[in-house]
C-alpha cells in the first residue's frame, strides 16, 4: 500500500494582533494580505478594543495571555502586530510570550526587500531596514535567536543585525552616499525631460489598485503586473503618444499603504519625489475595494506628507469591470474623473483624450507656414505640442498647434538651433 504524504502547509504560521479603533478588521484584512505576500499565513487574529496601544506590551497583559495560549493551540511560530512597535514593546512582548515578535513595518520591508531589483531600490531598501533595526536591536536579540527564516530575514540579515551599532551606523552612512549618488543621477534624467518639454504624469495610488497595469495599457510598457501588494517597487517611465502625435511621459511610483513606515518614506524620497516634479498626478483608484474612500484619503495625506500639492489631479477609477453600474464614483480633490478598466481597456480612449486636453491647455496658439525646408520643426510641434491642423500648400506646410509656452517664440521664429 502507497505511503500517503502529509501535504500540510510549511510556511510560517502567525497570529495577527490589532488595537480597534473602528477600523480594527479592515486594517488587519489588510496585514493578512501583507502577511501572505510576505510569504507566511494568518492562523489566527486578535484585536482589542481599546483606544491606544498599552506603552509597555501593545496589548493589555491580560489580553497577551490569550495571545500566548492561541500560540499553543493553533501551533504558530509567531506573532506580527498590526503597527510599528517601539523597542520596549518589542522586548516585553517577547518575554511574555516567548515567540518571534513582528510588526506592520517590519513585513512592509520585508516585502520591499524580496520586491527591490535595481540598484537604486536596494540601497533604499537596506537603509530604511537598517535605520528601524538599529533602534531595535536590544529588542530584537532575543527574538533573533528564533529567526532562521521567514519574515524579516530578507536584505541585511540576521549576520548584519548582531554587529555592534557603530558598524550599523557606519553602514547606513556608506548606503547615504550611494543613494546620494545615485539621485544625482535621477536628477539628471528629470532634468533631461523637462529639457524635452513633453508634458509629465506621475501615477500614484493604494498598493493593488492596478497602476502597473495601466502603465502597461497605455504604452506597452511590459512591467510585472500582479494582483498582490507592492508588485512592482522600482519606478518606470514611459512614453505616451496621443493621436495628435503629443508625448506624455508616465512614470509608474511605488503604491501607499496605510501606516507607510515612515524609514520607508525618507529612504524613498528620491523615487517618490518623480510625483512632485511632474507636471499631472494619475490618482489610480480601485473602485471595487470596499475601503476605497479610506485609501483615497491615505494617498492624499502621503502626498500632503511628501509635499505634493497644487498639481492638476486626474482620478482614475479603475477596475469598473468588478462593479456594478449603480455605484457612485466621486473624488471632489480631484480636477478630473475619469472610470477605466486597465484589463479591458473600457475608458481608455477617454482618459487619453482628458490628457489631450490638459496638454493642450497649457500651450499657446501657434498659426504660421513652415518651409518645406523646415520639415523638422513641423515634426518637434507634433512631437511637442498638440496639432490642430497641418496642410500641406504651395508656400509650405501650414499648422495649427497648441505648443509649449517657452517654446512658442521659438516655433514663431522658425529658431530650430535653440529647439534641438
Amino acid at each position: 500500500m502507497a505511503e500517503l504524504i502529509d501535504l500540510k502547509d510549511d510556511r510560517e504560521q502567525v497570529i495577527l494582533i490589532g488595537i480597534s479603533q473602528g477600523d480594527g478588521e479592515s486594517s488587519l484584512k489588510e496585514l493578512e494580505d501583507l502577511v501572505g505576500t510576505a510569504g507566511a499565513v494568518s492562523v489566527g487574529k486578535v484585536v482589542q478594543n481599546r483606544e491606544q496601544a498599552h506603552p509597555g506590551t501593545y496589548l493589555g497583559k491580560g489580553k497577551l495571555l490569550e495571545v500566548k495560549e492561541l500560540l499553543w493551540e493553533l501551533d504558530a511560530t509567531g506573532v506580527v502586530c498590526d503597527d510599528e512597535l517601539s523597542p520596549a514593546q518589542l522586548r516585553n512582548m517577547e518575554e511574555i510570550l516567548d515567540t518571534k515578535i513582528m510588526d506592520r513595518t517590519m513585513v512592509i520591508l520585508d516585502i520591499f526587500a524580496a520586491r527591490a531589483q535595481t540598484r537604486e531600490g536596494k540601497i533604499q531598501v537596506e537603509l530604511a531596514q537598517l535605520k528601524y533595526r538599529a533602534i531595535r536591536l536590544v529588542g530584537m536579540r532575543a527574538s533573533l535567536s528564533r529567526l532562521g527564516g521567514g519574515i524579516g530575514t530578507r536584505g541585511p540579515g540576521e549576520k548584519k543585525l548582531e554587529v555592534d551599532r557603530r558598524r550599523i551606523h557606519d553602514r547606513i552612512g556608506q548606503l547615504k552616499r550611494e543613494l546620494a549618488e545615485v539621485k544625482r543621477h535621477r536628477e539628471v534624467q528629470r532634468k533631461q525631460r523637462q529639457e524635452a518639454q513633453a508634458l509629465t504624469a506621475a501615477i500614484v495610488g493604494y498598493t493593488n489598485a492596478g497602476k502597473s497595469t495601466l502603465l502597461n495599457k497605455l504604452t506597452d510598457a511590459g512591467i510585472l503586473a500582479e494582483d498582490k501588494l507592492f508588485a512592482t517597487l522600482d519606478p518606470t517611465t514611459r512614453g505616451l503618444f496621443l493621436p495628435d502625435g503629443q508625448k506624455i511621459l508616465l512614470t509608474d511610483t511605488v503604491g501607499f499603504i496605510q501606516k507607510l513606515p515612515h524609514h520607508l518614506i525618507e529612504a524613498f524620497k528620491s523615487t517618490l519625489e518623480e510625483a512632485k516634479y511632474s507636471d499631472v498626478i494619475l490618482h489610480v483608484v480601485d473602485c471595487s475595494n470596499p475601503q476605497m474612500e479610506e485609501q483615497i484619503h491615505v494617498v492624499y495625506e502621503t502626498l500632503r506628507q511628501l509635499e505634493i500639492t497644487g498639481k492638476t489631479v486626474v482620478t482614475v477609477f479603475n477596475k469598473i469591470d468588478r462593479i456594478d453600474e449603480d455605484v457612485i464614483l466621486r473624488d471632489i480633490q480631484a480636477d478630473y474623473q475619469v472610470k477605466i478598466s486597465a484589463v479591458t481597456g473600457e475608458g481608455i480612449e477617454e482618459l487619453k483624450e482628458i490628457l489631450r486636453g490638459i496638454a493642450r491647455s497649457r500651450g499657446v496658439y501657434l498659426d504660421r507656414v513652415y518651409s518645406y525646408q523646415e520639415a523638422g520643426l513641423v515634426q518637434k510641434i507634433r512631437q511637442l505640442g498638440a496639432v490642430l491642423s497641418e496642410e500641406y500648400e504651395t508656400e509650405g506646410i501650414h499648422v495649427k498647434a497648441y505648443v509649449p509656452p517657452e517654446l512658442f517664440g521659438r516655433f514663431l521664429r522658425g529658431d530650430s538651433h535653440s529647439i534641438y
